[in-house]
């Protein structure tokens, strides 16, 4: 059981990385920018929340998708490092990216999470 589930998030893991990479390919860098590591963060955790509100935590498809795909899409570690080093240059637009990454990040997540939730019978 453990190890299927380690074999989820390392193929989900690769996939989503590679999404990444994709985005950062076809989303140029505006000025020093990281456009793409807020679109790929901002989507990613729209997509995040509508699974969390779809799927219960235990389910191998949520550890697939969320915990290895989505996971692997979304990055921390290069939202801090471009923000650091676009703060070197550009304390300003670093700020604003900062801003942007975190107040569209929960909106996203919001969103995510009201799309996500069941529809039916008693549901407000």
């Amino acid at each position: 059981m453990t190890l299927r589930r380690l074999l989820l998030v390392v193929v989900g893991g690769m996939l989503g990385t590679a999404a990444r990479l994709g985005v950062g390919l076809l989303v140029p860098s505006a000025g020093g920018f990281p456009l793409a590591t807020l679109i790929a963060n901002v989507v990613g955790a729209l997509l995040i929340s509508v699974l969390a509100a779809r799927l219960p935590g235990s389910t191998d498809a949520r550890v697939f998708l969320g915990t290895g795909v989505l996971g692997g899409f979304t990055t921390y570690s290069a939202f801090a490092v471009g923000t650091v080093e676009l703060w070197a240059d550009e304390p300003t637009t670093a700020a604003v990216y900062v801003l942007l990454t975190l107040g569209l990040g929960v909106a996203a997540a919001f969103t995510g999470l009201r799309i996500g939730r069941p529809r039916g019978k008693g549901a407000a």
